[in-house]
């Protein structure tokens, strides 16, 4: 290691948000930087612990200890040559993950672990910078054509990595823009638009085409797009969210996280909202989001902006510890409370609450009824209390991927969750030369795992139509 008494010497320093008044204002990113000197004392942290597990707790298995070395050693371009050798698009992971790799770090064990979401995020936005992130064009054509079903994060992973290797790779994409639920779920103030925009640029040069506004299986019909490709990979996402089957659930006000996320992004855009129904706006509502997840709480950030009376989080779950219990759970991901930029803007949160019926007036939302449950998830006597709401948000999660159109003409086989069935090792489905990746096939899942899934099955794609490949798994 560069510095092997660095974990020693340094504390640990992360960035920093812009505060709360300012940042809700607008809806871009708020995250402040560390300097370059801090951010190279913050990898001289990283210590000589003889077995890396960050590197299991990264899905993508990036090669963490190794690009801290660099970049203590100012050597950022090696960094990001090395950072790249294993994750397409670390500016997405160095944003928006939850870095599973830092509660993996051994410093964890006391609750400093190395930066290493940051230091990750810090190396790829200085290769944009310098202009070392350049297409990477194949030498040569393959005379194969692939076509990928869903522009998210699987599968543009899956797209570059064929691209590069010489393949005619196609991706289709029902929305009108690429990204997926990047582009339209993730709030612009989590990651900004623009970032996907210069990665599909460099996918453009290498040899990658978009169709976007295309629904396979509506517009065009998925037996067309198998005859027309050597090789087929479906990246659509888990899209059906879980609903919430109580009375008054029709009730106007009601939604379901991903109809109301959408929307702001695509006004942050310039573009109109969807279009499906009118606009779901929070400007002077109360407001309940249903759901303690991730979604939750960018529905809590982006209701915030959009100037909310009150933000209102409910959580099924018992209140987690707040502190784990390290015995049991490192290197794993831990169970914990965890505080999100969104939820300390203002929202209040309370857990091991059920929803029982949602009350209106003249066919609008008013309130809804709600109870605490007890271990079993189960009504406790005597504890139903009221909520005032104007808007309601489920944000409760996704069941799987719709199965109506593309799934059913294509006849896939489903796993028991209703997700398209298909091994890691291969990825294919049980139709000839269909493959599948991503939350499609593994269920809701986190953006650096899409990436995994999409690489892992670009080269079981390459050695499918090859009979061997070089692309890494």
């Amino acid at each position: 290691m560069g510095k092997v008494t660095g974990f020693l010497e340094i504390d640990r320093q992360d960035r920093s948000y812009k505060p709360a008044g300012d940042r809700i204002r607008n809806h871009k990113e708020f995250v402040v930087p560390l300097e370059e000197r801090n951010v190279e004392q913050q990898a001289a942290r990283c210590m000589d612990c003889g077995i890396p597990f960050c590197h299991n707790g990264c899905p993508v298995n990036n090669q963490i200890p190794d690009w801290n070395d660099l970049v203590y050693n100012s050597d950022w371009e090696a960094a990001s040559i090395n950072l790249h050798s294993t994750n397409n698009f670390p500016e997405f992971t160095g944003r928006i993950c939850p870095a599973p790799c830092e509660a993996a770090c051994t410093l964890n064990i006391d609750d400093n672990p190395v930066t290493i979401k940051t230091i990750e995020c810090a190396i790829v936005d200085k290769a944009w910078e310098n202009g070392w992130i350049t297409p990477q064009i194949p030498e040569k054509k393959t005379g194969k054509k692939v076509a990928i079903v869903g522009s998210g994060p699987a599968g543009m992973a899956a797209a570059q990595q064929l691209a590069r290797v010489g393949h005619d790779v196609h991706v289709f994409e029902k929305n009108e823009v690429v990204g997926g639920l990047l582009r339209l779920g993730i709030p612009d103030f989590k990651m900004e638009k623009q970032i996907i925009d210069r990665r599909c640029e460099q996918m453009e040069a290498e040899g990658v085409t978009f169709h976007t506004g295309v629904h396979i299986g509506g517009d065009m019909p998925a037996k067309e797009l198998v005859d027309n490709h050597d090789a087929v990979i479906l990246t659509g996402g888990s899209e059906t969210p879980r609903d919430l089957p109580v009375e008054g659930r029709e009730l106007d006000g009601v939604h379901f996280a991903m109809n109301f996320l959408p929307q702001q992004n695509r006004r942050n855009a310039g573009r109109n909202w969807d279009g499906d129904g009118e606009p779901i706006l929070a400007s002077g509502k109360h407001v309940v989001v249903i759901g303690g997840g991730d979604t939750g709480s960018d529905c809590i950030g982006t209701s915030i902006r959009q100037g909310a009376l009150s933000v209102t989080q409910l959580e099924i779950m018992p209140e987690p510890p707040e502190k784990e219990d390290k015995a049991l759970s490192w290197p794993h991901w831990p169970l914990k409370m965890r505080t999100s930029s969104s939820q300390a803007e203002g929202a209040e949160r309370d857990f091991s609450v059920t929803t029982t019926s949602i009350g209106g007036a003249d066919g609008k939302v008013t309130h809804i009824n709600c109870a605490r449950v007890d271990e079993k998830f189960q009504p406790v006597a005597d504890s139903a209390f009221e909520l005032k709401a104007d808007l309601v948000l489920l944000a409760m999660g996704f069941v799987h991927p719709i199965a109506e159109g593309m799934l059913a003409e294509l006849d896939v086989e489903l796993d028991a969750r209703g997700n398209v069935k298909a091994d890691m090792q291969a990825y294919k489905t049980n139709r000839d030369k269909v493959f599948t990746a991503g939350d499609m096939r593994r269920g809701q899942s986190l953006v650096v795992w899409a990436i995994r899934e999409g690489r892992q099955a670009a080269h079981s794609v390459d050695k499918f139509l090859m009979g061997e490949t070089e692309l890494p798994r």
